[in-house]
């Protein structure tokens, strides 16, 4: 253990409607025997994480320039030892500044600035997929399927090269509605329907960069892009092919959430790589793979008790909603939003 440390204050970045994420860091710092905070930030007041932390504040943007110098500041004002970031549009500022962060005493649970590169950025992902060897499907730009229409077979799945959640992913059945779809997105890419069933895999990659975990689940149902209702799946295929995309990675470190199609012949095709913690990751929790644990125990030096495999086979999760209760409005100045807890209330986790 790094100096025989008994506390460890941890912040989840964007933390939105995570409380079940919230929830397990708490139980982690209680089972290691570790005091400290689990707290939150976000650009709202309305995020209801803010309202289920030990404490919490409003930051700027993830796209604003004074968004990584507030955060600096707050880590080294309130003793931050890990944040862990959570949507895919602050994660490359956070990987430009790991080393900024680490001098004011915070580690950032995300991997280096090249991987982070390769998994947002679609085109990169599925070139890199491709020079590796791994199994995924057809891709192309919008405007080159638009360029020879006649070398592709419709229907198509459209989504923005950037894009994240979901956010203009369609199904389109022909040339005229693609070329609709892209005066939308100009940066649109289109890829071939893989076969099967969708799965994700939630994978835990430690400090020297192996994959300690690899949790599949069957995607049953979606809602606004989030996995509402799902089943783990312990499938060696899934498993070791997605332990080696993420092992692969240039400087890979934390939590990642793969996609991938499992056709009816057992052939997987990857179609996406998030270096994140993925919205369906409570039922990988629930399922025995304790990913904040095991971030906890390597960045304290502790033995690591992460495993491969053991965790709980044909596990569903069926989400419903809850909601907290704020009898305040937004928070008075620009100082901190502490978040206050609401009586009986209690919030799950639905963030995408």
């Amino acid at each position: 253990m790094i100096g025989h440390q008994t506390t460890m204050n941890v912040c989840l970045s964007s933390a939105g409607r995570r409380i079940a994420l919230m929830e397990s860091f708490r139980r982690a710092l209680r089972d290691l025997g570790l005091s400290g905070r689990v707290c939150a930030v976000d650009t709202s007041w309305t995020a209801p994480a803010l309202h289920r932390a030990d404490a919490a504040w409003q930051v700027p943007s993830c796209r604003s320039p004074a968004f990584i110098p507030a955060m600096l500041e707050l880590c080294q004002r309130e003793q931050i030892g890990l944040i862990v970031p959570t949507i895919d549009t602050e994660l490359a500022a956070y990987a430009a500044h790991r080393e900024a962060f680490r001098k004011v005493g915070t580690t950032v649970a995300i991997s280096g600035p090249a991987a982070i590169r390769l998994t947002e950025d679609k085109v990169a992902t599925h070139t890199w997929l491709v020079s590796r060897g791994f199994p995924t499907v057809r891709q192309a730009l919008a405007a080159e399927v638009l360029a020879r229409p006649e070398e592709w077979a419709f229907p198509l799945i459209v989504k923005p090269r950037m894009g994240s959640a979901a956010k203009g992913v369609e199904l389109v059945h022909s040339v005229e509605v693609l070329r609709v779809a892209r005066q939308i997105y100009p940066d649109l890419i289109a890829q071939e329907v893989a076969p099967g069933q969708e799965y994700t895999t939630n994978l835990f990659v430690d400090g020297s960069g192996r994959c300690r975990c690899a949790v599949p689940h069957l995607r049953l149902e979606v809602r606004g892009g989030e996995v509402s209702k799902a089943r783990t799946a312990k499938h060696p295929g899934l498993m070791q092919l997605t332990k080696a995309v993420v092992e692969a990675l240039p400087e890979a470190y934390g939590v990642f959430n793969l996609q991938a199609f499992l056709s009816e012949e057992g052939q997987i095709r990857v179609i996406e790589i998030n270096a994140r913690f993925g919205g369906g990751y409570p039922l990988a929790y629930a399922a025995g793979a304790d990913f904040p644990r095991w971030l906890l125990q390597d960045l304290l030096g502790l033995p690591n008790d992460a495993s491969f495999d053991a965790w709980q086979d044909g596990l569903s999760m069926l989400r419903y909603d809850e909601a907290v209760f704020v009898a305040e409005g937004p928070p008075a100045g620009n100082g901190p939003a502490v978040a206050r807890r609401a009586a009986g209330a209690r919030a799950g986790n639905t963030h995408a």
